[in-house]
């Protein structure tokens, strides 16, 4: 009969250091592991982490406490089994890219939910997938879509924690009046956001 083993308990900025070794063992053995790579951008460096089923995290690196903290709370909540991997995450990359040079207005890349709870929150994030390039919607109206017209506010909550910005853009909901509401980057890089995609902003 075969036995699962609980993951090691992990202390603060050890995920990386498991990274790297975990890294040629997953080459030599195969091993199905969590890939990252670090990208650098207009708003920031970012680290983007992808599982074999999709793109599951973009974290603006500064504001998430660095590298390791980042790598940290990936490995508590889905596996400490994580590879620096650059060329898996190639076509995140390279999309990435080609969206803040202006070269591409839709994202092609699957996608990895399991760090938003399934239900509400989630169905806020892909009603917020669907608001297309140099449009934008409303926290009421990201409500709506999900079902619960009444629930701004948790729309707004969900949106907050968004673990995929950029690619889920949450920088197109702004506030009913028009102003642009909050982000989990900072209003400052949601300005920027929303000028690459023609929405100038005087708020």
């Amino acid at each position: 009969m075969s036995m699962s083993l609980p993951p090691p308990d992990l202390h603060p900025g050890e995920a990386a250091a498991l990274a790297a070794r975990t890294a040629a063992r997953a080459a030599d053995e195969g091993i199905a592991a969590i890939a990252y790579a670090t990208v650098d951008s207009p708003v920031g460096r970012l680290v983007a982490v992808a599982t074999p089923r999709g793109l599951a995290r973009i974290a603006y690196e500064l504001e998430n406490g660095g590298l390791d903290s980042i790598l940290d709370d990936v490995a508590l909540r889905l596996s400490p089994a994580i590879v620096e991997a650059p060329a898996r995450l190639d076509p995140v990359r390279r999309e990435l890219d080609e969206y803040f040079t202006g070269h591409r207005q839709d994202f092609d890349l699957a996608l990895d939910w399991s760090l938003t709870t399934a239900g509400f929150r989630r169905r806020v994030l892909q009603e917020c997938a669907r608001i297309p390039f140099g449009a934008t919607s409303t926290y009421k109206q990201m409500a709506i879509a999900a079902g619960s017209p009444t629930a701004f506010r948790a729309a707004g909550g969900a949106l907050g924690s968004n673990p995929i910005p950029i690619v889920v853009p949450c920088h197109r909901v702004l506030a009913s009046s028009g102003g642009l509401g909050g982000y989990t980057g900072g209003l400052e890089r949601k300005r920027v956001l929303l000028s690459i995609e023609g929405r100038m902003l005087a708020v």
